[in-house]
Protein backbone atom coordinates (compact mmCIF):
# COMPACT_ATOMS: atom_id res chain seq x y z
CA UNK A 1 0.00 0.00 0.00
CA UNK A 2 1.11 3.61 -0.62
CA UNK A 3 2.53 5.24 2.14
CA UNK A 4 0.51 8.34 1.28
CA UNK A 5 -2.52 6.89 0.95
CA UNK A 6 -2.04 5.00 4.35
CA UNK A 7 -1.47 8.15 6.28
CA UNK A 8 -4.36 9.65 4.46
CA UNK A 9 -6.71 6.61 5.75
CA UNK A 10 -5.27 7.13 9.26
CA UNK A 11 -6.73 10.76 9.46
CA UNK A 12 -9.79 9.93 8.04
CA UNK A 13 -10.33 7.42 10.81
CA UNK A 14 -8.88 9.64 13.89
CA UNK A 15 -11.72 12.33 12.61
CA UNK A 16 -14.46 9.44 12.10
CA UNK A 17 -13.18 8.88 15.86
CA UNK A 18 -13.53 12.12 16.85
CA UNK A 19 -16.66 12.66 15.31
CA UNK A 20 -18.07 9.87 16.90
CA UNK A 21 -16.63 11.18 20.38
CA UNK A 22 -18.33 14.06 19.55
CA UNK A 23 -21.54 12.86 19.17
CA UNK A 24 -21.50 10.70 21.87
CA UNK A 25 -20.69 13.78 24.08
CA UNK A 26 -23.52 15.34 22.70
CA UNK A 27 -25.94 12.67 23.21
CA UNK A 28 -24.68 12.04 26.73
CA UNK A 29 -25.47 16.24 27.23
CA UNK A 30 -28.79 15.87 26.07
CA UNK A 31 -29.78 12.88 27.83
CA UNK A 32 -28.32 14.34 31.22
CA UNK A 33 -30.38 17.73 30.56
CA UNK A 34 -33.28 15.67 29.93
CA UNK A 35 -32.66 13.60 33.51
CA UNK A 36 -31.99 16.72 35.47
CA UNK A 37 -35.50 18.21 33.46
CA UNK A 38 -37.79 15.47 34.74
CA UNK A 39 -35.71 15.46 38.20
CA UNK A 40 -36.72 19.23 38.25
CA UNK A 41 -40.40 18.56 37.04
CA UNK A 42 -41.13 15.96 39.46
CA UNK A 43 -39.76 17.90 42.05
CA UNK A 44 -41.90 20.93 40.64
CA UNK A 45 -45.54 19.26 40.74
CA UNK A 46 -44.09 17.63 43.94
CA UNK A 47 -44.65 21.11 45.52
CA UNK A 48 -47.38 22.29 43.60
CA UNK A 49 -49.44 19.90 43.14
CA UNK A 50 -50.20 18.52 46.73
CA UNK A 51 -54.22 19.23 47.53
CA UNK A 52 -55.50 21.07 50.26
CA UNK A 53 -57.16 18.39 52.59
CA UNK A 54 -57.44 18.70 56.65
CA UNK A 55 -57.91 15.07 57.32
CA UNK A 56 -56.20 11.35 56.36
CA UNK A 57 -58.02 9.24 53.42
CA UNK A 58 -58.59 5.74 53.18
CA UNK A 59 -59.80 4.18 49.54
CA UNK A 60 -60.02 0.57 49.03
CA UNK A 61 -58.77 -1.08 45.70
CA UNK A 62 -60.15 -3.88 44.31
CA UNK A 63 -58.86 -6.48 41.67
CA UNK A 64 -60.60 -5.31 38.47
CA UNK A 65 -60.30 -1.03 39.26
CA UNK A 66 -58.25 0.46 36.57
CA UNK A 67 -55.48 2.76 37.23
CA UNK A 68 -58.26 5.48 35.76
CA UNK A 69 -60.98 4.85 38.53
CA UNK A 70 -58.15 4.61 41.51
CA UNK A 71 -56.37 7.87 40.24
CA UNK A 72 -60.08 9.73 39.45
CA UNK A 73 -61.28 8.70 42.96
CA UNK A 74 -58.09 10.16 44.67
CA UNK A 75 -58.89 13.36 43.16
CA UNK A 76 -62.24 13.38 44.05
CA UNK A 77 -61.07 12.68 47.80
CA UNK A 78 -58.56 15.56 47.01
CA UNK A 79 -55.31 13.00 47.66
CA UNK A 80 -53.95 14.21 44.60
CA UNK A 81 -54.87 17.10 41.95
CA UNK A 82 -53.39 15.86 38.86
CA UNK A 83 -54.55 12.48 37.86
CA UNK A 84 -52.26 12.25 34.65
CA UNK A 85 -49.18 13.11 37.11
CA UNK A 86 -50.10 10.08 39.08
CA UNK A 87 -50.08 7.86 36.26
CA UNK A 88 -46.69 8.89 35.07
CA UNK A 89 -45.11 7.98 38.71
CA UNK A 90 -46.91 4.92 38.97
CA UNK A 91 -45.07 3.92 35.39
CA UNK A 92 -41.68 4.96 36.93
CA UNK A 93 -41.83 3.50 40.23
CA UNK A 94 -43.66 0.21 39.00
CA UNK A 95 -43.74 -1.86 35.71
CA UNK A 96 -46.93 -3.15 36.52
CA UNK A 97 -49.99 -0.86 36.45
CA UNK A 98 -52.28 -3.07 38.26
CA UNK A 99 -52.05 -1.69 41.36
CA UNK A 100 -52.43 -4.69 44.36
CA UNK A 101 -55.72 -5.11 46.37
CA UNK A 102 -56.95 -3.83 49.56
CA UNK A 103 -57.22 -0.21 51.35
CA UNK A 104 -54.45 2.31 51.39
CA UNK A 105 -54.22 5.32 53.70
CA UNK A 106 -53.05 8.74 52.66
CA UNK A 107 -52.06 10.84 55.05
CA UNK A 108 -52.49 15.12 54.87
CA UNK A 109 -50.25 17.00 53.25
CA UNK A 110 -48.73 13.39 51.27
CA UNK A 111 -46.95 15.05 48.06
CA UNK A 112 -47.82 12.70 44.75
CA UNK A 113 -44.74 10.88 44.73
CA UNK A 114 -45.08 9.26 48.09
CA UNK A 115 -48.65 8.55 46.94
CA UNK A 116 -47.28 6.69 44.05
CA UNK A 117 -45.10 4.54 46.02
CA UNK A 118 -47.80 3.56 48.13
CA UNK A 119 -49.93 2.81 45.34
CA UNK A 120 -46.62 1.33 43.10
CA UNK A 121 -45.54 -0.62 45.66
CA UNK A 122 -48.74 -1.90 47.59
CA UNK A 123 -47.80 0.03 50.86
CA UNK A 124 -51.34 0.07 52.35
CA UNK A 125 -50.62 1.56 55.90
CA UNK A 126 -53.58 -0.41 57.12
CA UNK A 127 -53.99 -3.35 59.42
CA UNK A 128 -55.97 -6.35 58.14
CA UNK A 129 -58.20 -7.70 60.21
CA UNK A 130 -58.12 -11.31 61.55
CA UNK A 131 -61.51 -13.20 60.83
CA UNK A 132 -62.35 -16.71 61.83
CA UNK A 133 -64.91 -19.14 60.65
CA UNK A 134 -65.09 -22.72 63.44
CA UNK A 135 -66.06 -25.74 61.39
CA UNK A 136 -70.00 -26.37 61.35
CA UNK A 137 -71.12 -22.48 61.22
CA UNK A 138 -74.18 -21.73 59.58
CA UNK A 139 -73.89 -18.98 56.40
CA UNK A 140 -76.36 -16.70 59.23
CA UNK A 141 -73.23 -17.10 61.96
CA UNK A 142 -70.42 -16.38 59.12
CA UNK A 143 -72.68 -13.52 58.60
CA UNK A 144 -73.08 -12.51 62.09
CA UNK A 145 -69.34 -12.97 62.56
CA UNK A 146 -68.58 -10.43 59.47
CA UNK A 147 -71.33 -8.03 60.57
CA UNK A 148 -69.46 -6.90 63.25
CA UNK A 149 -65.80 -7.16 62.03
CA UNK A 150 -66.05 -5.51 58.46
CA UNK A 151 -67.39 -2.29 58.11
CA UNK A 152 -69.14 -2.04 54.87
CA UNK A 153 -70.20 -5.81 55.21
CA UNK A 154 -73.81 -6.30 53.61
CA UNK A 155 -75.50 -9.36 55.17
CA UNK A 156 -78.01 -9.48 52.64
CA UNK A 157 -75.95 -9.50 49.86
CA UNK A 158 -73.53 -12.32 51.29
CA UNK A 159 -76.79 -14.18 52.21
CA UNK A 160 -78.30 -13.71 48.36
CA UNK A 161 -75.42 -13.93 46.26
CA UNK A 162 -75.60 -17.38 44.13
CA UNK A 163 -72.11 -18.08 45.22
CA UNK A 164 -73.39 -18.48 49.03
CA UNK A 165 -74.71 -21.54 49.09
CA UNK A 166 -74.28 -23.34 52.53
CA UNK A 167 -71.59 -26.01 52.98
CA UNK A 168 -69.49 -24.44 50.02
CA UNK A 169 -68.08 -21.38 52.00
CA UNK A 170 -64.94 -23.05 53.80
CA UNK A 171 -64.69 -22.88 57.23
CA UNK A 172 -60.86 -20.99 57.76
CA UNK A 173 -59.23 -17.96 59.56
CA UNK A 174 -59.00 -14.86 56.74
CA UNK A 175 -57.61 -11.42 56.43
CA UNK A 176 -59.32 -8.70 55.10
CA UNK A 177 -58.93 -4.94 55.07
CA UNK A 178 -61.79 -2.94 56.55
CA UNK A 179 -63.09 -1.66 53.10
CA UNK A 180 -63.28 -5.34 51.82
CA UNK A 181 -66.34 -5.65 49.66
CA UNK A 182 -68.54 -8.60 50.41
CA UNK A 183 -68.28 -9.58 46.76
CA UNK A 184 -64.19 -9.90 47.52
CA UNK A 185 -65.02 -11.82 50.64
CA UNK A 186 -67.59 -14.18 48.94
CA UNK A 187 -64.85 -14.87 46.41
CA UNK A 188 -62.36 -16.13 48.58
CA UNK A 189 -64.17 -18.07 50.85
CA UNK A 190 -65.62 -19.80 47.90
CA UNK A 191 -62.08 -19.95 46.36
CA UNK A 192 -60.71 -21.72 49.10
CA UNK A 193 -63.30 -24.46 49.31
CA UNK A 194 -62.31 -25.55 45.87
CA UNK A 195 -58.77 -24.88 46.52
CA UNK A 196 -59.07 -27.15 49.65
CA UNK A 197 -61.33 -29.88 47.93
CA UNK A 198 -59.13 -30.00 44.84
CA UNK A 199 -56.44 -32.00 47.66
CA UNK A 200 -58.93 -34.92 47.90
CA UNK A 201 -60.41 -35.21 43.91
CA UNK A 202 -59.24 -38.72 44.06
CA UNK A 203 -60.60 -39.73 47.32
CA UNK A 204 -63.48 -38.12 46.23
CA UNK A 205 -63.61 -39.64 42.73
CA UNK A 206 -62.88 -43.26 44.48
CA UNK A 207 -65.54 -43.06 47.32
CA UNK A 208 -68.07 -43.31 44.08
CA UNK A 209 -70.83 -40.60 46.05
CA UNK A 210 -71.02 -37.37 44.67
CA UNK A 211 -69.34 -34.42 46.00
CA UNK A 212 -72.99 -32.84 46.77
CA UNK A 213 -73.99 -35.99 49.08
CA UNK A 214 -70.23 -35.78 50.81
CA UNK A 215 -70.68 -32.44 51.77
CA UNK A 216 -73.94 -32.84 53.08
CA UNK A 217 -73.37 -35.82 54.91
CA UNK A 218 -70.01 -33.81 56.32
CA UNK A 219 -72.16 -30.86 57.69
CA UNK A 220 -74.41 -33.35 59.59
CA UNK A 221 -71.16 -34.78 60.81
CA UNK A 222 -70.16 -31.39 62.04
CA UNK A 223 -73.38 -31.06 64.40
CA UNK A 224 -73.62 -35.12 65.14
CA UNK A 225 -70.19 -35.93 66.39
CA UNK A 226 -67.29 -34.87 68.61
CA UNK A 227 -64.10 -34.91 65.74
CA UNK A 228 -61.90 -38.02 64.85
CA UNK A 229 -63.19 -40.06 67.96
CA UNK A 230 -66.67 -40.76 67.02
CA UNK A 231 -67.04 -38.98 63.42
CA UNK A 232 -65.67 -41.75 61.22
CA UNK A 233 -68.27 -44.43 63.24
CA UNK A 234 -71.37 -41.84 62.86
CA UNK A 235 -70.47 -41.42 59.14
CA UNK A 236 -70.29 -45.37 58.47
CA UNK A 237 -73.92 -45.30 60.57
CA UNK A 238 -75.57 -43.02 58.81
CA UNK A 239 -74.34 -44.29 55.34
CA UNK A 240 -75.74 -47.85 56.83
CA UNK A 241 -78.99 -46.30 57.56
CA UNK A 242 -79.05 -44.97 54.09
CA UNK A 243 -78.26 -47.95 52.41
CA UNK A 244 -80.85 -49.53 54.25
CA UNK A 245 -83.55 -47.41 53.50
CA UNK A 246 -83.60 -45.95 57.11
CA UNK A 247 -84.56 -42.57 57.95
CA UNK A 248 -81.37 -40.68 59.21
CA UNK A 249 -83.03 -39.28 61.94
CA UNK A 250 -80.66 -36.42 63.29
CA UNK A 251 -81.87 -33.80 65.48
CA UNK A 252 -79.55 -31.36 63.94
CA UNK A 253 -81.82 -31.63 60.32
CA UNK A 254 -85.40 -32.48 61.90
CA UNK A 255 -86.46 -33.67 58.08
CA UNK A 256 -84.53 -36.50 58.28
CA UNK A 257 -87.00 -38.20 61.14
CA UNK A 258 -89.33 -37.90 58.08
CA UNK A 259 -87.42 -38.84 54.73
CA UNK A 260 -84.92 -42.12 54.17
CA UNK A 261 -82.21 -40.14 52.57
CA UNK A 262 -79.91 -37.13 52.87
CA UNK A 263 -81.55 -33.74 53.66
CA UNK A 264 -81.27 -31.56 50.27
CA UNK A 265 -78.64 -29.45 51.26
CA UNK A 266 -75.93 -29.37 53.75
CA UNK A 267 -76.67 -27.74 57.04
CA UNK A 268 -73.54 -26.16 58.19
CA UNK A 269 -70.07 -25.46 56.84
CA UNK A 270 -67.85 -28.08 56.90
CA UNK A 271 -64.21 -28.46 57.82
CA UNK A 272 -61.72 -31.04 55.62
CA UNK A 273 -61.40 -33.52 58.33
CA UNK A 274 -65.62 -33.86 58.68
CA UNK A 275 -65.51 -34.21 54.84
CA UNK A 276 -62.40 -37.12 55.20
CA UNK A 277 -64.91 -38.51 57.67
CA UNK A 278 -67.98 -38.48 55.11
CA UNK A 279 -65.44 -39.67 52.53
CA UNK A 280 -63.93 -42.58 54.51
CA UNK A 281 -66.77 -43.94 57.14
CA UNK A 282 -65.68 -46.65 59.47
CA UNK A 283 -67.78 -49.74 59.46
CA UNK A 284 -69.08 -51.02 62.50
CA UNK A 285 -72.13 -53.63 63.56
CA UNK A 286 -73.70 -50.21 65.24
CA UNK A 287 -76.68 -48.78 64.02
CA UNK A 288 -77.79 -46.62 66.52
CA UNK A 289 -76.22 -43.64 68.95
CA UNK A 290 -76.52 -41.23 71.11
CA UNK A 291 -74.75 -38.99 73.24
CA UNK A 292 -75.19 -38.59 77.03
CA UNK A 293 -75.20 -35.09 79.24
CA UNK A 294 -71.25 -35.37 78.86
CA UNK A 295 -70.94 -35.64 75.53
CA UNK A 296 -69.75 -39.33 75.77
CA UNK A 297 -71.22 -41.51 72.59
CA UNK A 298 -73.05 -44.70 73.24
CA UNK A 299 -73.75 -46.56 70.75
CA UNK A 300 -76.24 -49.97 70.03
CA UNK A 301 -76.55 -52.76 67.44
CA UNK A 302 -80.62 -52.88 67.64
CA UNK A 303 -83.14 -50.42 68.83
CA UNK A 304 -83.48 -52.58 71.91
CA UNK A 305 -80.44 -51.83 73.14
CA UNK A 306 -80.90 -48.22 71.81
CA UNK A 307 -83.56 -48.13 73.96
CA UNK A 308 -81.81 -49.79 76.90
CA UNK A 309 -79.31 -46.72 76.38
CA UNK A 310 -81.73 -43.92 76.18
CA UNK A 311 -83.19 -45.28 79.92
CA UNK A 312 -80.06 -45.31 81.02
CA UNK A 313 -78.00 -42.18 79.60
CA UNK A 314 -80.68 -39.47 78.94
CA UNK A 315 -82.39 -39.96 82.14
Amino acid sequence: MDINEDIKNNSINRDFNVDLKEKNSKNKSILNIGLIFGILLIIFFNLTSIPSRDKDVVIHVSANDSLVKITDELKKYKVIKYPFILKIYISIISSDKKIPVGDYLFKKGENPWSVGIQLGRGIHGVDRIKVTFKEGLTNEQMADILANKIQIFRRDLFLSDERSKQGYLFPDTYFFYPLTTTDEILNELTINFKKRISTINKEIKDSGKSLSDIIIMASILEKEANGKEDSPIISGILWKRINLGMPLQVDAAPSTYKNADLPKKPISNPGLSSIMFALKPINSPYLFYLHDDSGQVHYAKDFSAHRSNIARYLK
